[in-house]
């Protein structure tokens, strides 16, 4: 039987590498590692890569043994699912890890400008029914903004043509600047070497986390997008409908009658 949830967020109030920061946390206060996550966490000037919708935990950790000389931080609000990543982090010592336990909609309340050179967002739930709810949304944009580089890179890696769909359309929209993008990254990883495009799309395909292999072995096709994100410029959404996915993919429905949404 597994650990339950109590004991695991037990656990967590014990890990160094773990910030329990749920919306109510801030209502008074200002995070403290705002700005100073380099010089009082990570102890270095390594760049810091976040992963939002972290889950299990199982990219970020993954990503930090891969890249030692660069500081990743998984992020999301379910505390028992990160819990199996945080625990890894913890007794591996590693010291490029981070996990924040937080509402993603309040990202930008614990970084500040230029604290940020990343993006993961890996399997997000593609939020069919609500545009503004999605990771990769204006919405959200505007949010990463506030903290990420100028130009800073965002990465998203989907099972949902939905989501991949969206954001391709959104991208092309706001005329954002697209460094990869395949609707089947592994076969396309499997023949890009001596390309330009083989170190990002190797870098996409190194980690395959446990739903992912799961969807894989279903046979769906893992999209991959790699874009860029300037500061300026009013951000705007796609005005065209995209055909909802049909297929019911882990604890995930279409939860609608339609076809289509925008």
């Amino acid at each position: 039987m597994g650990k339950g949830k109590l004991a695991k967020f037990a656990d967590m109030e014990t890990y160094s590498c773990v910030f329990q920061y749920p919306f109510g946390a801030l209502e008074h206060a200002d995070f403290p590692l705002q700005g100073r996550w380099h010089e009082d966490y990570f102890h270095n000037q390594n760049p810091i890569v976040l992963e939002l919708g972290c889950g299990k935990g199982e990219y970020t950790v993954g990503l930090a043994k891969r890249y030692p000389q660069v500081n990743f931080i998984g992020v999301d609000i379910k505390g028992a699912r990160m819990w199996t990543g945080a625990t890894q982090a913890e007794r591996e010592g590693l010291r490029n890890v981070a996990f924040l336990r937080t509402n993603i909609e309040i990202i930008d309340r614990f970084f500040a400008a230029d604290e940020v050179q990343e993006i993961w967002l890996t399997f997000s739930d593609p939020q069919m029914k609500s545009q503004r709810k999605r990771l990769t949304s204006s919405w959200f944009l505007e949010r990463y903004r506030h903290f990420l580089v100028n130009q800073g890179i965002i990465h998203l890696k989907t099972d949902s043509n939905f989501l991949f769909t969206y954001t391709s359309y959104l991208v092309e929209r706001n005329q954002l600047p697209i460094e990869v993008s395949t609707r089947d990254l592994y076969a396309d990883a499997a023949s890009a070497s001596l390309t330009p495009l083989q170190p990002s799309l190797q870098e996409a395909a190194s980690i395959q986390t446990y739903y992912e292999s799961m969807w894989i072995a279903r046979g769906l096709n893992i999209k991959y997008l790699k874009f860029r994100l300037p500061r300026e410029g009013q951000l705007e959404e796609p005005d065209i409908e995209i055909e909802l996915d049909d297929y019911r993919s882990y604890h995930r429905d279409k939860r609608s009658s339609k076809d289509k949404a925008k």
